[in-house]
C-alpha cells in the first residue's frame, strides 16, 4: 500500500508539473553564411538553468515553463540576442533567429570564432549530411591538427585519394592527372607545369585554405571533363573585429642534413631568376655552367597573416583577410637511376641530387556583405614556386651508356642543373544574391588566370671515362661525350597560359519540394609554349676533363672559336635552328631560332538545367542535363616530325550529358545516396603537343592523334553510398563506384630507338570498379562531452581493367604495339589507406596539447604502360607516418612540432617482365624532416 501511495504521489506530481511546461524548438541559422545553419550556438532561458547547444543542423529544443520567458542565443565572437516570448503549457513554440558577427567582440572571440563556425569537421560533416550530391571535404581545423600544410596533403587524406610521394600528382579512385579538375571558389585553376593539367596543390598553403572539397560523383554544374572528381578549395574569409599573427619555422631533413649543398648561379635565395628580360644567347655567352655554394641546408618558413572588417551606417560590411608567407627546403636523394626499354640505355648504379626549393604565397581576399541578401568577394592570389636541382650522375666511375663512343661498360658521366619557376597570378570576382524572400537566388563568379612556368638556362654536361679521372692519375681524365654537339648543352624554355573562365547559376524554389538550378559555364584558354638549346661542340674529341667542378675554366669566351680559321679553340657553339643565311656553326650564326614552338586554344560553352525535387521527408531527386559545346586547336612547329604531318589538329564537339543524384534519408543521421552520370575526358595540350622533353632517365612527349576520330573518351560513371553521421564529429560510410571509360589514354612507350613514353588511345574500353569505408570515432571524452581520443579510417579497393589493340598507328606516324589482350589501368592502386590518431587532453587551464599521428598507404601501380614485349612501368607503394604535436599557451602563443615521414620508405620505380627480370629504374629514399614553429597572436 505504501508503494503504492509513493507512486501515485509521484505521478500526480509529474503529471501537474507537466501541465506547468511547454516546448520551445527552433533553427539557428548564420545571418554571415547565407543563413546556413549554425552548430554549437547556446540557447537558453534568461534567469534559470534551462538551456543547450544547437545540433549539428541548428535546431535546438527546450521544455520550459509556462509563462512570460525570455530565450538567450549567443554564439562566441557573434551577437547575443535576448527575445521576449510566452510560453503555454502543454504547446508548441517555434523560435527561429539568425545571428550575426558582433561589432564589438575581441580579437579572440573573433578567431574562435571563424575557426568553430568556418573550419571545424564537424561543420563540413553537416554540409556533408546536407549536400544532395556525394561530395566530401577537409576544413582547415583538421589540416592543423593533423600538421597537414598544403592542400595536396589534404585531399590525400579523403577515401579514395592518394598522393604521388616525391611529386604533386594526386589520384582520386585510381585515376591521375588527366581525369582531375582543380577549381578555387568554384572557377578554374589554371595548371603551372607543361606536363600537368592540374596546378600544384602543392603551392596551397594550409593559410589560404578554409576548406578543401572532393566532388566523386558528377552534376551538371561541373565542367563535362569529369571522371575521377572535382577539387575545390575555399579560399579562407574573414569577419571580425581584427587580428594579427606571425608564425616562424625552422627543421631539418635527416638525409640533407650535413650535405654540402650546390645550387645554380644566378638563382636568389627567394627563388627568383633574374635573367628572363636577356636573350638566352647572351646568357650562355655571359654565365657558366658551374653550380654554386647552396648554403646550410636548414629549412626556413615565414608567415603573416591578417583580418579587419569595417561595418558601415547602412549595415553594409567590408570585411578583408590577407596572407602572405615564404618558405624553403633542402632535400638529398641518392640511388640508382636507370633509362631501360629493350635495353639498358644508361645506367647509373650511383646518383646523387641537392634539391633547393622555395615557395612563395600571397592571397588578399576582400568580402562585402551589402546586407544579409548580397554579397561581392574579390580573391588575389600569387604563386611562386621554385625547385634549384643539381644532379650528379655516375659520380663514382659506373655510369653505363649504350651509344658511348669509349666505353659502355663504365665512365659515364652526367651534370644536370636545372631550375624551374613558377608564376601564377589568380584574380577573382564572385557574388551572392537572394531575391523574393529567399525564393530566387543567384551565385555567379568570373576568373582571369595568368601563369609564367619557366625553365631558363639547364645544363647538361656528360663525360666519358670518368673512371679516369678517379684514378689518381693526372695524366688520364675523362673525355667529352660528343656524340652529337647537343649531348652538351643549355637549354631554355617558357610556357603561358592564359585564361577567362565563368559560371552563373540561378536557382528558383518553385514550390517548397521543388527548386530549380539554370546555368552557363565558360572556359577560354590559350597557350604559348617555346624553347631553344645549344650545344657545346667539343672541337678536339681527346680534350681531357680534369676537374668536373670547374666546368667554367673550360666554358667560356677565351675558349670558345668565333671564327672558322682559329684553331687553337675548345669548342664551338651550335643550335637546331640557325638564323637562314648563317648555317655555319659558330658564333656569328647565332642566337638562332625557337627549336620547337606550339600554340594551343581551348573553348568551353556549356548551359545546363537541373532540379531539386523532394517527395516527402526521405527522398531527394537531382535530374540534369549539360550542352557543352567544346572546340580545342593546336598548332605546332617542332623538331623531329613525321613530315606528312601536317603541323596542327583541332577538335570540336557538342556534347549532351545528362546525370541524376538520388538521396534518400534512411534517418534523420543516415543517407543512402545514388548517382548515374555521363561525363567526358578531353586531351591536354601537353599530351596533343608532339614536343618530346628529355630528362635523365626518360623522355616524355604528346601525339597530336589524340585529337583525330575519336577526340574525346565517353565515361558512364554509378556511385552508391550510404552515411551515417553518428554524432557531430563522428561518421561511418560505405561506398561502392563503377565507371567504364570508352576510348581511355595512357602513357606509353611508343616503337622508337629512344624509346620514348607517348599518350596512345590504346583500346575500346576500360573498367573501374571499387569499394570505399570510412570511420571516423571519438573514443574517449571528458566530463564536458569534448573529445579527448578520437580516430580516423579509410579504406579503398579498385579493380581496374582495360582492353589492349595489338597495333596502334596514327597520322603522325607515332605507334605501339601490345603482346596482350588486357591489363591494368595507368595510375591506380588496387588499395588505398588513410588513417590518425588525435590526442586532445582537456585538464590543463592555459595549456592545451594537440597530438597526431597520421598513417597513409597506397599499393603499386602502373606509371606508364609497356608495350611490345616491354613490362610496365611500375611505381611501388609506400607507407608513411606523420607525428604533429601542437602546443598552445594561452591565447596568444602556439609552439608545434612535426615529423614527417618516419618510416622513410624507399621510392621506387621499376620496369617489370623484361629479359633480365625487373629492372629498377629509380630508388632513392627522401629523408624525415623535422621542424619546430612559433606562432604568435597581436
Amino acid at each position: 500500500m505504501k508503494k503504492l501511495i509513493v507512486i501515485t504521489l509521484l505521478s500526480l506530481c509529474s503529471f501537474a508539473f507537466s501541465q506547468d511546461k511547454g516546448t520551445v524548438t527552433g533553427i539557428v541559422t548564420d545571418k554571415e553564411m547565407n543563413g546556413e545553419a549554425l552548430p554549437f550556438a547556446n540557447v537558453f532561458i534568461k534567469g534559470t538553468s534551462i538551456g543547450g547547444t544547437t545540433e549539428m543542423d541548428g535546431k535546438y529544443t527546450l521544455n520550459v515553463p509556462a509563462g512570460n520567458q525570455t530565450i538567450v542565443f549567443s554564439f562566441v565572437g557573434y551577437q547575443t540576442i535576448e527575445k521576449p516570448i510566452t510560453v503555454v503549457a502543454n504547446q508548441s513554440l517555434t523560435v527561429n533567429i539568425q545571428l550575426g558577427a558582433n561589432e564589438g567582440v575581441t580579437l579572440d572571440e573573433v578567431e574562435i570564432k571563424a575557426s568553430t563556425s568556418k573550419d571545424k569537421a564537424s561543420a563540413l560533416l553537416l554540409e556533408q549530411k546536407k549536400a544532395t550530391v556525394i561530395k566530401e571535404s577537409i576544413g582547415a581545423e583538421e589540416l592543423s591538427s593533423k600538421g597537414i600544410s598544403d592542400a595536396a596533403g589534404a585531399v590525400s587524406k579523403i577515401s579514395g585519394v592518394s598522393k604521388q610521394e616525391g611529386s604533386s600528382n594526386v589520384y582520386v579512385r585510381g585515376l591521375g592527372d588527366r581525369y582531375l579538375n582543380t577549381t578555387m571558389n568554384g572557377l578554374s585553376l589554371p595548371s603551372n607545369d607543361i606536363a600537368k593539367k592540374n596546378i600544384d596543390l602543392n603551392l596551397f598553403p594550409s593559410d589560404i585554405i578554409q576548406n578543401v572539397s572532393i566532388s566523386k560523383a558528377y552534376s551538371s554544374n561541373f565542367y563535362g571533363d569529369f571522371a575521377a572528381g572535382n577539387i575545390d578549395v575555399s579560399s579562407k574569409e574573414y569577419k571580425g573585429n581584427g587580428f594579427f599573427e606571425v608564425n616562424l619555422g625552422s627543421g631539418v631533413n635527416s638525409r640533407a642534413m650535413g650535405e654540402n649543398f650546390k645550387k645554380s648561379e644566378g638563382t636568389g635565395y627567394f627563388g627568383y631568376y633574374n635573367r628572363f628580360e636577356h636573350n638566352p644567347f647572351a646568357v650562355v655567352l655571359s654565365h657558366g655552367v658551374d653550380p654554386v655554394d647552396g648554403g646550410n641546408p636548414i629549412n626556413n618558413s615565414i608567415a603573416a597573416n591578417a583580418g579587419k572588417s569595417f561595418d558601415f551606417r547602412d549595415g553594409s560590411r567590408l570585411s578583408l583577410f590577407g596572407t602572405a608567407s615564404f618558405s624553403r627546403d633542402f632535400e638529398y636523394r641518392e640511388g640508382p637511376v636507370v633509362d631501360f626499354s629493350n635495353v639498358f640505355k644508361k645506367e647509373y648504379p650511383n646518383a646523387k641530387e641537392y634539391q633547393y626549393s622555395t615557395a612563395t604565397t600571397a592571397m588578399l581576399s576582400a568580402l562585402y556583405s551589402i546586407n544579409s541578401n548580397h554579397k561581392l568577394k574579390y580573391t588575389s592570389l600569387f604563386l611562386n614556386s621554385s625547385s634549384d636541382e643539381v644532379g650528379y650522375y655516375g659520380y663514382r666511375g659506373l655510369g653505363k651508356n649504350r651509344d658511348a663512343l669509349k666505353n659502355t661498360d663504365e665512365g659515364f658521366y652526367q651534370m644536370n642543373v636545372q631550375y624551374n619557376q613558377d608564376l601564377v597570378f589568380v584574380n577573382q570576382l564572385t557574388g551572392d544574391h537572394k531575391f523574393e524572400d529567399g525564393k530566387l537566388k543567384l551565385t555567379w563568379g568570373i576568373g582571369y588566370n595568368n601563369v609564367f612556368a619557366h625553365e631558363p638556362d639547364r645544363k647538361r654536361i656528360s663525360l666519358e671515362n670518368f673512371q679516369n679521372t678517379l684514378d689518381n692519375d693526372p695524366n688520364t681524365n675523362a673525355v667529352f661525350y660528343t656524340n652529337n654537339s647537343f649531348d652538351n648543352q643549355r637549354y631554355f624554355q617558357k610556357i603561358i597560359d592564359e585564361e577567362l573562365n565563368s559560371r552563373v547559376n540561378l536557382a528558383y524554389n518553385f514550390t517548397e519540394n521543388l527548386t530549380f538550378n539554370f546555368g552557363y559555364n565558360g572556359r577560354t584558354k590559350e597557350r604559348d609554349f617555346k624553347n631553344i638549346r645549344y650545344g657545346y661542340d667539343i672541337l678536339d674529341s681527346q680534350f681531357q676533363v680534369s676537374n668536373v667542378h670547374n666546368f667554367n675554366s673550360i666554358f667560356n669566351l677565351e675558349n670558345a672559336q668565333i671564327y672558322k680559321n682559329q684553331t687553337d679553340k675548345i669548342y664551338r657553339l651550335d643550335v637546331f635552328r640557325k638564323l637562314p643565311g648563317f648555317e655555319n656553326s659558330n658564333i656569328a650564326s647565332l642566337p638562332g631560332l625557337d627549336e620547337n614552338t606550339y600554340n594551343g586554344q581551348l573553348n568551353i560553352h556549356a548551359g545546363y538545367v537541373s532540379a531539386e525535387i523532394k517527395s516527402g521527408e526521405k527522398w531527394v531527386f537531382v535530374p540534369g542535363i549539360r550542352v557543352e559545346a567544346f572546340k580545342q586547336d593546336i598548332v605546332y612547329d617542332v623538331i623531329n616530325i613525321n613530315p606528312k604531318d601536317p603541323g596542327f589538329r583541332n577538335a570540336s564537339e557538342t556534347f549532351f550529358l545528362p546525370s541524376l543524384n538520388v538521396k534518400y534519408a534512411v534517418t534523420d543521421d543516415q543517407n543512402l545516396r545514388f548517382n548515374f552520370s555521363q561525363t567526358i575526358s578531353v586531351p591536354e595540350f601537353k599530351e596533343v603537343a608532339p614536343f618530346i622533353y628529355e630528362g635523365i632517365g626518360q623522355r616524355v612527349g604528346g601525339n597530336p592523334d589524340l585529337l583525330d576520330n575519336p577526340s574525346f573518351s565517353k565515361i558512364f560513371n554509378l556511385d552508391l553510398k550510404y552515411e551515417w553521421f553518428i554524432s557531430r564529429d563522428e561518421l561511418l560510410s560505405v561506398g561502392a563506384f563503377g565507371k567504364q571509360i570508352n576510348n581511355p589514354v595512357n602513357l606509353v612507350i611508343a616503337n622508337s630507338a629512344a624509346g620514348d613514353q607517348r599518350y596512345f588511345r590504346t583500346g575500346d574500353k576500360a573498367t573501374v570498379a571499387g569499394i570505399e569505408i570510412e570511420a571516423r570515432k571519438n573514443l574517449v571524452k571528458d566530463e564536458d562531452d569534448e573529445t579527448v581520443l578520437s580516430a580516423g579510417f579509410n579504406f579503398t579497393y579498385m579493380y581496374t581493367n582495360q582492353d589492349l589493340k595489338k597495333d596502334i598507328t596514327g597520322v603522325s606516324g607515332y605507334s605501339t604495339t601490345f603482346n596482350r589482350d588486357n591489363d591494368e589501368l595507368q595510375g591506380a592502386s588496387p588499395f588505398l589507406i588513410n588513417a590518425n590518431l588525435n590526442y586532445t587532453p582537456t585538464q590543463f587551464k592555459n595549456y592545451k596539447p594537440i597530438t597526431s599521428l597520421v598513417f597513409s598507404y597506397f599499393s603499386d601501380r602502373i606509371d606508364a604502360l609497356g608495350a611490345g614485349e616491354l613490362g610496365n612501368i611500375i611505381e611501388k607503394g609506400i607507407p608513411t607516418v606523420d607525428f604533429i604535436w601542437k602546443n598552445k599557451f594561452g591565447e596568444k602563443w602556439e609552439v608545434n612540432l612535426k615529423a614527417k615521414n618516419l618510416l622513410d620508405p624507399s621510392i621506387k620505380r621499376v620496369r617489370e617482365n623484361t629479359s633480365i627480370g625487373d629492372v629498377i629504374l629509380s630508388e632513392y629514399k627522401r629523408g624525415t624532416n623535422i621542424s619546430l614553429g612559433l606562432k604568435y597572436k597581436l
